[in-house]
């Protein structure tokens, strides 16, 4: 697993078809190592490949419509007044540095960040985001009191041992605040 413990697929250029299938190999991957899946946007199709979670942006599908499909729910946050008003199972934050895997979507800074931690946000992931910009540990950027995940999409390379060298940094030393992941992935 190489330290990699939730998979989330974001895939926007492939037809249903094809995009279904891919969906099923990753169900296959992260049920025989025992992680949850999240599926982009999606929900019909997050059902149909047994996901556990989809995962929406503030112009997607409302959460309380996505809910519907009986999936946990996760919502991208971009501001505090989206932190605050988020009905999701979770939250993601950022990106906290530009990337080019969100063009057009300015960075949020780790103020954010902090802002969620200190809000009482169950933020599963902190998008870092940027070539090379990821804080090596918790402790060197300041956030491990709110720090349980962050995500590596520009950075992953996909190959048979996949791992996150400074995706999630070395484990803190005492226990994270807040709620740790997986908790029946909701």
């Amino acid at each position: 697993r190489g330290g990699v413990d939730l998979i989330q697929v974001r895939e926007r250029d492939l037809p249903d078809r094809e995009l279904l299938r891919v969906l099923a190999e990753a169900r296959d991957v992260t049920r025989r190592l025992g992680i949850p899946l999240v599926v982009n946007d999606r929900p019909d199709l997050a059902v149909l490949c047994g996901a556990d979670f989809v995962h929406v942006g503030q112009e997607d599908l409302p959460v309380d419509a996505a809910r519907r499909f009986g999936l946990g729910v996760g919502l991208s946050t971009h501001a505090p007044r989206e932190i605050d008003t988020a009905e999701a199972d979770y939250i993601g934050v950022g990106p906290v540095f530009a990337t080019p895997t969100k063009e057009g979507r300015p960075a949020v800074g780790l103020d954010l960040v902090r802002y969620a931690a200190d809000n009482g946000a169950h933020v599963l992931n902190i998008s870092f985001g940027g070539p090379g910009a990821s804080p090596a540990t918790p402790k060197s950027s300041g956030l491990q009191p709110c720090w349980n995940r962050a995500t590596a999409a520009g950075s992953l390379y996909v190959r048979s041992q996949p791992r996150l060298p400074t995706a999630r940094g070395p484990a803190p030393a005492a226990p994270v605040a807040g709620p740790r992941w997986p908790c029946c992935c909701g």
